[in-house]
């Protein structure tokens, strides 16, 4: 099916095959993985430290858990727009400081968006940024699980500050760190909005995912079972990525 011709034809798997013969199909995979791996690890490794900071007894904690929660309230087109501009070529912010700093010459720019390395890297913090705060309120609710009670007998006890970390709270929380990982890493795999945005999938796809790749297969360019194959694709992928973790989760509750 495809907007020129909107009548059904039975065509069997000839859309999927199509797709996994196209260069540009397999380049948008490595990348969607490539940006979900760094954005996930970011995001919860942020939100490690953001969960302490928000259970931290400090004057204007809610002031705090504000700041932190507004990038994941914020729409997320609004928000990908604010970063357009911060990341643009001409106008952007950073670069002024970059040039302030003595990193950029007077008359460089960083171009965050138009070269394939700083995209990537753009996008990956981007997503970041938007889902550090989601990472950050289910790592808080796994610190909040865990009994006082436990803390103060390892403190009794003669345990410090890093041996508490290490065998108590690491292996408390490593099961709400990983369920914080997985909605990280569903959330990024799936998400069309931000590279849309950003970089529409340049510069030389170097940004495409296959999210963006479905979007234009379909709605740009018209051949709506082609995207439906793209977007097809990301249901197994998903599936398995979910299965693994929930796995790992439940041997992590086991022990």
């Amino acid at each position: 099916m495809t907007v020129a011709d909107p009548s059904f034809d039975w065509v069997g798997l000839a859309n999927i095959d199509v797709v996994l013969a196209d260069s540009v199909f397999w380049r948008s995979l490595l990348n969607t993985f490539v940006i979900t791996a760094g954005t996930t690890s970011l995001a919860v490794a942020g939100g490690n430290v953001l969960a302490r900071l928000m259970l931290a007894r400090v004057y204007g904690r809610w002031l705090v858990r504000l700041c932190v929660l507004l990038p994941w309230v914020t729409p997320v087109t609004i928000s990908a727009v604010s970063w357009l501009w911060l990341l643009n070529s001409v106008y952007s912010p950073l670069d002024w400081a970059g040039r302030q700093l003595g990193l950029l010459g007077a008359a460089e720019s960083a171009n965050w968006l138009g070269r394939p390395s700083t995209a990537v890297a753009a996008v990956v913090a981007v997503q970041a940024w938007r889902l550090t705060p989601l990472a950050a309120v289910i790592i808080m609710a796994g610190l909040v699980a865990i009994p006082r009670n436990i803390h103060e007998a390892a403190r009794i006890d003669g345990a410090g500050r890093w041996m508490r970390a290490r065998f108590m709270t690491v292996p408390l929380t490593a099961p709400i760190v990983a369920v914080a990982a997985l909605f990280c890493a569903v959330f990024t795999f799936g998400d069309m909005a931000v590279v849309r945005i950003l970089t529409d999938g340049g510069p030389n796809r170097s940004t495409e995912m296959l999210a963006t790749l479905a979007f234009g297969k379909a709605i740009d360019g018209g051949d709506v079972g082609q995207g439906a194959a793209v977007a097809l694709f990301l249901l197994p992928v998903l599936l398995a990525a979910t299965l693994a973790i929930v796995g790992l989760v439940r041997r992590m509750v086991a022990r």
